[in-house]
């Protein structure tokens, strides 16, 4: 409806200043001079809009309009309530009570007796698994180096299982999935870097300070292909069928087909790493490699050397569990 999309432009507006009509016709899938028609209409509703021609033009609202709270419906509230609690758990972050409390009171039902007036049916729950007073400890660390505006010296294990010591000028934290990143200024690399907090051995705030300097623009956190060191190839891969929740989990649905035994072929593009390889291992006799040839081969040379790690062993291996004696 043409009163959602204009009430949806000014939010937009408000939250990123100059938009040009091309980028607000691509997001809302309209033409131009649709766009053109809706600023026209913002206009004569009392919503100061400027227009700017040039390459850097664009529409753009005076820098003192804002937004009325009764513009947000109770679910759109309660959507906020849930995600400032979520991040308030991960953060460990006691400065966003009073945040929770002024939000909290958008859901109370008034007059006597009150109480919420829309139950929680949405939980934010940021934590990984097993990991959730360590990522806090680190956060929090990395927080107050942000705020303040001090190096960090990071001992980090990166992909391929370097051990390495940076010091860097941290500028934004970065929640991917379940996976937390701190988006920092390496002075050894002179560019910005992206860290997962889980390879952060060791994190320690330095007295230095910096001047904070513009962040890359990021509306997304895409994975680049040269973050990886392995050249990016076309992949099939066919997974047992017990196999098909994992794969759920882990792969596009588009990527995958069911075949008719039950199994599950998937293709895609990887980049032969150490991360490829300790997927493909995770599955164990869940999984075959069937192109390329040279991803297939390097499978099983890894696999026998974790057979030559048992045979090397003090246990005896089991014939039971399908070992022949034979590598």
């Amino acid at each position: 409806m043409k009163l959602d999309r204009v009430l949806a432009m000014t939010v937009l507006l408000l939250n990123r200043g100059r938009i040009s009509a091309k980028e607000l016709a691509e997001r809302f899938e309209v033409s131009r001079k649709t766009i053109y028609r809706d600023m026209d209409t913002l206009s004569r509703a009392g919503i100061p809009v400027a227009a700017y021609s040039g390459s850097g033009g664009g529409f753009e609202l005076m820098e003192q309009y804002t937004i009325s709270r009764q513009y947000l419906t109770l679910e759109e509230i309660a959507s906020i309530f849930a995600a400032v609690k979520g991040v308030k758990v991960a953060l460990d972050d006691r400065a966003l009570d009073g945040l929770l409390d002024k939000v909290g009171a958008l859901l109370r039902r008034p007059g006597p007796g009150q109480g919420t007036a829309y139950s929680e049916k949405v939980l934010f729950d940021l934590n990984p698994w097993g990991q959730g007073k360590v990522a806090r400890g680190k956060l929090g660390l990395l927080r107050q180096a942000i705020k303040q505006s001090r190096q960090v010296r990071l001992q980090y294990i990166n992909m391929n299982g370097t051990d390495s010591g940076r010091v860097v000028e941290p500028g934004r934290l970065i929640l991917k999935g379940n996976v937390w990143y701190v988006q920092a200024y390496c002075l050894l690399r002179g560019d910005f870097r992206s860290f997962r907090l889980s390879r952060i051995q060791g994190i320690e705030v330095l007295d230095e300070r910096f001047e904070p300097r513009e962040l890359p623009p990021q509306e997304h956190f895409d994975w680049k292909p040269d973050w990886s060191e392995g050249a990016v190839v076309s992949v099939t891969l066919r997974f047992a069928a017990s196999a098909r929740h994992r794969v759920g989990d882990a792969f596009d649905r588009h990527h995958v087909d069911v075949l008719e035994d039950g199994s599950l072929r998937v293709r895609g593009d990887f980049a032969l790493d150490e991360w490829f390889y300790g997927m493909v291992l995770g599955y164990g006799d869940q999984v075959t490699v069937e192109e390329p040839a040279q991803a297939a081969e390097e499978v099983v040379r890894r696999a026998k050397n974790i057979l030559r790690l048992y045979m090397n062993a003090d246990t005896p291996l089991s014939t039971s569990a399908g070992y022949n004696g034979c590598i």
